[in-house]
């Protein structure tokens, strides 16, 4: 009964969700939002679409980051506690009632915003985002080598579960998860974490991953200040039913020079 009403709210809500959509913090709220079938709009804003600090957009964050989410007169912050609230309140099946099990996920949800992510930042920002001019090699390898210890952790936690969360994927795997997949789609030498691998294919099997996290690791987008409102297009989908054609042209191709 309480799945049939979470499913009818889910059915009835529509939220509004800031942020660009080639941020890990982004794309793990755009995930969850597409786990739980909950309809959204989407704005770009931040990085080169910018209008991040705006009195507008701080009004709703004061931090100036995102994402930001806002579900009626709730607006919210933090990528973490946005998927906390999207899977409490829209995806029963994501957030575990049982205190201990839930706890196993929460684990691995901290573990990769307080210990994987700012070293993942290193080698997505020195491959990805800074010219090969301006590259540093020694920093790279480091942040690679530190980054694949890192997941041999969760690798060795795969071995014995088919996810990070238990038997079943919930809001557990989703941090991880919206970082994974530039780990095994960036040119990089990645040392055989075959438990992880795995993983990683069921994740990209579900519909909601392709379409929340799957798009390009970067873009060459610019807007010039003042081109566009506040908030108009053309960097606002209205709905999570993106045009395939649309959605289609944001898939990463990692070997492409616009990623190198």
């Amino acid at each position: 009964m309480a799945d049939a009403a979470m499913q009818s709210a889910a059915g009835n809500a529509s939220i509004t969700l800031w942020g660009r959509r080639n941020s890990s913090n982004v794309r793990k709220v755009l995930w969850c939002a597409e786990e739980a079938g909950v309809p959204y709009t989407s704005i770009e804003v931040g990085g080169a679409f910018g209008r991040n600090d705006t009195p507008e957009y701080r009004a709703l964050n004061p931090n100036g980051l995102v994402p930001t989410m806002q579900d009626g007169e709730l607006v919210l912050w933090e990528s973490n506690a946005i998927v906390r609230y999207l899977a409490a309140q829209y995806a029963p099946a994501l957030y575990p009632q049982a205190p201990a099990e839930r706890a196993l996920g929460d684990r691995w949800r901290d573990w990769t915003t307080s210990t994987f992510a700012g070293v993942f930042r290193d080698l997505f920002w020195g491959v990805l985002r800074t010219p090969q001019a301006e590259r540093d090699p020694a920093r790279i390898a480091a942040a690679l080598a530190h980054s694949g210890d890192l997941l041999a952790r969760a690798d060795a936690a795969l071995a014995q579960q088919p996810y990070l969360s238990g038997a079943q994927f919930a809001m557990g795997d989703i941090p991880l998860g919206s970082f994974i997949y530039a780990w095994f789609e960036m040119p990089i030498e990645r040392p055989e974490l075959p438990h992880l691998q795995a993983w990683y294919q069921r994740l990209r099997a579900r519909p909601a991953y392709q379409r929340g996290v799957m798009t390009a690791l970067t873009r060459v987008l610019r807007f010039r200040s003042g081109q566009h409102g506040p908030w108009q297009a053309p960097h606002v989908l209205p709905t999570r039913h993106v045009a395939a054609r649309t959605q289609a042209s944001y898939i990463a191709r990692p070997n492409s020079p616009r990623f190198l």
